[in-house]
């Protein structure tokens, strides 16, 4: 190490660690973040490490933990690293285990794929460092083959990367949730550290990690090089640095896939290239096309199987002139070698989810940052313009957990009886260690679960009942340890080998001609399908197949987001290259939608014909919102989009005025379809009136819909 790098902070690392920072990875330095963590950390604080992608987040958190772990001689499973996908820590776990075995220590990998011969290894001799996922862990926990105070009862500390992908969706409950009851199992406070991209209120992500002992456990965001805003967050993002954002950005407007295609096909040639697709729908037709085209192409997302996304990443990272097609799935940490380019095939609904993006180039001595963005639709140019003027400004989306969290209250309830065989009627709250709300509020839950014998109860005590075990027993109850729904999918098979899995309406649909499917960037046809199993035999053809995953749910964008597009129409371009196309584009998009959808002075209610329509731009939610709240004025009949909802097609200046007025400030929840409540999971175990307003809660966007009304709206006649 070179004698200015703060010689102080590096000798509290073990003298191994820090030997072979120097001999075996041949480091002259450690970066700044990893020089930062090391007090913290090894001082045993709650940390959250925050660094843009490839920033030496993994081994900031890993020398000081293995320093500590030798100096103060913690033996068995003494730290888990968790993290959001089985890629990700299969990627990880040769890493952290040679820094492991360093000093003689073992890592191990646990999760759903992981081999049963593995995991009774696991369980007779722990490694040091278990890579596990939250799922994972709560199966250990409950599992009758695993004694869980043997294997984790010396847990001292918990890594978890990615932290903010947790922390943004119900996942993020389920995992405080799980790391309380191994509290209760370790019989201490366990350290918490998280590794994050840059996110808009980190303070807040790391209060929220913190959990239960967030008032009585030291913490602090460790982000050297990162001016975080000094002023309280703004409702819904804040800027977290004053310098201009670095990359080579340019927006292009391609009209349709098969143009992106022949684009990317043209562009490049001997790069490597990862292209960012936002459906699997998308992957797989773009996949194809590039087939056509002779060029080598990978592909990856959550429906092919395991084994097909693991070939497609080796060989992408060991190949050179070619292309990989993904979702999000390589959006986080995974190593996919030396790359040259991002392309993202119209836009993500995210900053923070294009700052992952783009952060996977530029790692390369003498290489920037960079993306291209390819948008095949008018709709999808507008909001890459609007994600990247916010881009520009350095603003970052807040990580905010999803509200009122019912139904997992209902699964942890569940889990916990079920690990501990038997809770106190009175004492089940101290689970969880007073964590919300998987406290005492939860008691109505508690009631119903037993009434509809989801639990038993006999003297003063808890039991599994027999409704869980109905629903929930299958397989030794693996299906309490997923805290999400995944839609039926049939898993479609080429002989013995796995394929990945398609949606059942591709199977059902009338279609003339042969069955065919497009999955893996190719062709296949149906010989067989097994409906009871859920499996389809296909053979490979040279083309014709098709591509159809149903949607997750409607998400919509946020209200900044959607303002951002707005000012895209009212003339705002965003800092990054147009083409000419994408230029072109624009000023027509302005030229002929913006008269009648956006008004500098606020917003706009037009007619055309009968279809009245109030141009709010404040997003999906806040319309659902608005909808909800003025249901005087409001097509009853109608699902809002981002930009607009629908009016009754008799409004009037006065009824409008009135609707205003009557509403004041009292703002009502949406409405919900029963089909979004049945795609909430456990939500069968929930009375229905909480797992009405559980959904409703989660659709609702009151700070939207204040501004929107609180905004100047002109009544606006058109003729069509």
């Amino acid at each position: 190490m070179s004698a200015d790098a703060h010689p102080d902070i590096l000798d509290r690392l073990d003298p191994v660690v820090l030997h072979h920072i120097v001999n075996t990875l041949g480091w002259p330095d450690l970066r700044p973040l990893q020089r930062a963590a090391i007090n913290p950390l090894m001082d045993g604080e709650d940390a959250v490490l925050l660094a843009p992608t490839a920033g030496g987040k993994t081994e900031a958190a890993c020398f000081p933990m293995l320093s500590a772990m030798a100096q103060q001689k913690w033996t068995g499973a003494s730290v888990l690293y968790l993290a959001p996908l089985k890629a990700l820590l299969n990627n990880l776990a040769p890493r952290v285990d040679s820094y492991a075995q360093w000093l003689g220590r073992r890592a191990g990998l646990w999760h759903g794929d992981t081999k049963e011969s593995q995991r009774r290894r696991i369980r007779t001799d722990p490694p040091d460092i278990l890579l596990t996922t939250p799922e994972s862990l709560e199966s250990m926990l409950i599992g009758f083959k695993t004694d869980h105070a043997q294997l984790l009862g010396r847990v001292r500390a918990v890594v978890v990367d990615e932290v903010h992908a947790f922390a943004g969706d119900d996942r993020g409950w389920h995992l405080l949730a799980v790391l309380e009851r191994l509290e209760r199992v370790t019989g201490h406070a366990i350290q918490r550290v998280g590794l994050s991209a840059t996110v808009g209120n980190p303070g807040e992500l790391l209060e929220w990690l913190q959990g239960s002992g967030r008032a009585q456990r030291r913490g602090q965001v460790v982000a050297p090089g990162v001016e975080l805003a000094t002023t309280a967050p703004a409702p819904d993002g804040v800027t977290v640095t004053s310098t201009p954002p670095s990359g080579e950005v340019e927006l292009d407007y391609v009209g349709s896939l098969d143009n992106a295609a022949t684009l990317i096909a043209a562009l490049h040639r001997g790069e490597k290239r990862l292209v960012f697709c936002d459906s699997r729908q998308q992957v797989e037709q773009l996949g194809a096309a590039l087939r056509a085209r002779e060029v080598t192409v990978f592909l990856s997302h959550a429906s092919l199987s395991a084994a097909e996304r693991a070939r497609s990443e080796q060989a992408f990272a060991e190949a050179r002139d070619c292309v990989i097609v993904s979702t999000s799935t390589l959006e986080l940490g995974i190593d996919v070698g030396d790359l040259d380019r991002v392309v993202q095939i119209d836009s993500p609904a995210t900053v923070a989810s294009f700052l992952q993006r783009i952060g996977r180039t530029g790692r390369r001595a003498g290489s920037v940052r960079n993306c291209l963005f390819l948008a095949t639709r008018l709709d999808t140019l507008l909001l890459a313009a609007g994600l990247l003027l916010l881009w520009g400004r350095n603003w970052v989306e807040p990580v905010t957990a999803p509200p009122q969290p019912r139904h997992l209250v209902a699964q942890q309830l569940l889990a916990a009886t079920l690990q501990q065989h038997k809770l106190g009627d009175q004492l089940w709250p101290e689970q969880w260690n007073g964590l919300a709300p998987f406290d005492r509020s939860a008691a109505p839950i508690v009631k119903h679960l037993i009434a509809e014998g989801f639990l038993d109860t006999d003297d003063g005590q808890l039991f599994i009942g027999p409704e869980a075990e109905r629903r929930f027993g299958h397989r030794h109850f693996i299906e309490l340890t997923a805290s999400f729904t995944a839609p039926p999918q049939f898993t479609v098979l080429a002989g013995r080998t796995e394929i990945g899995q398609t949606d059942p309406s591709v199977l059902i649909e009338e279609r003339p001609g042969p069955r065919r499917l497009l999955l893996a960037g190719r062709s296949w046809q149906v010989t067989f399908i097994d409906w009871t199993r859920k499996r389809c035999f296909v053979e490979p053809v040279e083309s014709g197949g098709v591509a159809k995953w149903m949607n997750g749910g409607v998400a919509g964008l946020s209200y900044t987001l959607t303002r951002s597009m707005r000012e895209v129409l009212l003339g705002a371009d965003p800092p990054v290259s147009l083409t000419r196309r994408a230029a072109a584009a624009l000023a027509e998009a302005r030229e002929v939608q913006a008269p009648d959808q956006v008004h500098p002075a606020g917003s706009l209610v037009t007619r055309v014909g009968n279809d009245v329509r109030w141009w709010t731009w404040a997003g999906y939610r806040a319309n659902a919102t608005l909808a909800a709240t003025l249901p005087s004025i409001a097509d009853p009949v109608q699902r809002p989009t981002d930009a607009c909802l629908r009016l009754r097609e008799d409004l009037t200046a006065e009824r409008w005025k009135t609707a205003r007025a009557d509403a004041g400030d009292i703002l009502v929840l949406p409405d919900v379809d029963p089909r979004a409540v049945r795609g909430l999971k456990f939500s069968a175990a929930l009375p229905e009136r909480l797992a009405v307003a559980t959904v409703a809660a989660r659709l609702a966007d009151f700070q939207g819909a204040a501004a929107a009304l609180a905004e100047p709206t002109r009544l606006q006649v058109s003729t069509g």
